[in-house]
């Protein structure tokens, strides 16, 4: 026989090998819906009880006024407050000092104060001033609270001294254009950010058990009596648990689309180019911790702590990574979810190609490599 018949024949040996161990894996699956049911289903349940739950979205913020101008200026006022979803008038006091009182009760998280003399300094071509008392317990709502009240109140306040004929000359007009999510919508961000934590989650637990389930059974011992090697068994059992994923991907993104009107300016190939490659290093380091462990238990705890701990908190799927410390932005800069969740992003909202997310593609591919490395060294043939 020829050096070249031996190689196909080596090369047809190892395809065999391969496509068995593949099946006993599917095999497996089939024979356990939970399996499925844990794959398919709970992603999509996540996915709507997150992407209806979670929002940063701030509308009806609960306000109370005092008007003591009294004023058809100060009535202009407090209208362009009224007059969006933004804030919603709950109350209406006679006082300043019983406005903190319903911030501390809740009642409100806004208080408009109006001074006498409102009209007055208007008329001067003065800038009139009006008090903002704002609840500071939720920081991030008072921060966006003060950003929509000052731009109401600019407009409102210059729009009532030009009908007053003392037209105020504000010394900077901005003209800002919101790109990439004109409606500034939290579920546009969040969605492909949870796609990302629902795939690490999905891909890590569901490989975390095979080895380890392998070896609690005793079937480990029976596989290391045939021919196969490392690399088969680490690629055979991969492949199922990969298209498993992929199917994830597309459920998540068909969901994202058609519930919570989710663009996607990029092209679908490239999206699905890089979510194979980010599936594949989850899936890998999945599989490392269950070759590292051996025992389900353990391979369990370890799949929760290193993938929904990093991909919650130091992927920037909140949190941007930038404002972090630098001790953590180098810890963030080791998980592949920080790359993921920028690629995703570029890619379904800002329309970026491969040339775009070449280097989150390089990360994510280098995580791949180094567990597929480490894989295959710790997967030893220990004979009971």
């Amino acid at each position: 026989m020829s050096g070249a018949s031996k190689k196909r024949r080596r090369r047809g040996l190892v395809l065999i090998r391969f496509a068995a161990m593949a099946g006993k894996e599917v095999n497996h699956i089939l024979r356990d819906p939970q399996v499925l049911l844990f794959a398919l289903g709970m992603p999509v349940v996540l996915l709507l009880l997150f992407g209806y739950a979670v929002t940063f979205d701030i509308d009806h913020i609960p306000l109370v006024v005092v008007d003591q101008e009294q004023s058809a200026s100060s009535r202009e006022l407090i209208a362009a407050f009224e007059g969006g979803d933004l804030f919603e008038v709950v109350a209406v006091r006679e006082t300043p000092e019983e406005v903190e009182p319903l911030l501390q009760r809740g009642v409100a998280k806004v208080g408009l104060i109006i001074p006498e003399g409102f009209d007055r300094e208007l008329l001067r071509g003065d800038s009139p001033q009006a008090q903002l008392l704002l609840d500071g317990t939720d920081n991030n709502s008072a921060g966006m609270a003060l950003g929509y009240a000052n731009a109401l109140s600019q407009a409102a306040t210059k729009k009532a001294a030009e009908r007053a004929g003392t037209p105020l000359e504000l010394p900077l007009e901005a003209r800002a254009r919101t790109l990439y999510n004109p409606g500034l919508r939290s579920t546009v961000v969040l969605v492909p950010g949870l796609m990302v934590i629902l795939l690490v989650m999905v891909a890590v637990m569901l490989t975390a058990l095979t080895v380890a389930r392998e070896y609690e059974r005793g079937s480990m011992e029976q596989l290391f009596a045939t021919p196969i090697g490392r690399l088969e068994v680490i690629l055979g059992k991969l492949a199922p648990y990969f298209i498993l994923g992929m199917v994830d991907v597309l459920l998540v993104v068909t969901v994202g689309v058609l519930l919570f009107d989710v663009p996607i300016a990029g092209e679908l190939a490239v999206l699905t180019g890089v979510s194979a490659l980010f599936m594949l290093a989850m899936l890998m380091q999945g599989l490392f911790i269950s070759v590292a462990t051996r025992n389900q238990m353990v391979a369990s705890q370890l799949a929760v702590i290193s993938t929904l701990l990093p991909s919650l908190l130091l992927s920037g799927f909140i949190f941007p990574v930038e404002s972090m410390p630098s001790p953590l932005q180098v810890v963030a800069s080791i998980f592949p979810a920080r790359y993921f969740v920028h690629a995703v992003r570029v890619v379904m909202l800002k329309g970026g190609g491969f040339e775009s997310i070449g280097v989150d593609c390089l990360a994510i591919g280098l995580f791949f490599l180094a567990m597929l490395a480490v894989s295959i060294k710790r997967f030893r043939r220990f004979v009971a």
